[in-house]
């Protein structure tokens, strides 16, 4: 099985084809990806790439524009002071699935 690692988004993720995966939110309208490897995992076989490597291309397909994540409180609070402040945040995130290493 070959395995490959891709930059998305700032973020770097180690693919494998059929993977589903979610990355930070993409541009509206993106439908498909090609994104080159960074490092390629063949069985034993491990090849780098200076800064890419030549030749090999990783392909996806968006699945979800937008998935919400899970909702992260955050309390900031003052001791002795009777002074707090509850915030919430949900990021957004894109469902992308590796459809091939070439």
């Amino acid at each position: 099985m070959t395995k490959a690692v891709v930059k998305i988004g700032g973020k770097q993720f180690v693919v494998a084809e059929k993977e589903t995966l979610l990355v930070d939110l993409l541009q509206e309208g993106t439908k498909e990806l090609t994104l080159d490897a960074l490092l390629v995992i063949d069985g034993d076989k491990t090849t780098v790439g200076a800064p890419t490597v030549k030749g090999v291309k990783v392909t996806a397909k968006v699945v979800d524009d937008l998935v919400k994540g899970e909702k992260v409180r955050i309390i900031r609070y003052k001791a002795k002071k009777r002074v707090h402040k509850e915030m919430g945040h949900r990021q957004k995130y894109s469902r992308v699935e590796i459809t091939s290493i070439k």
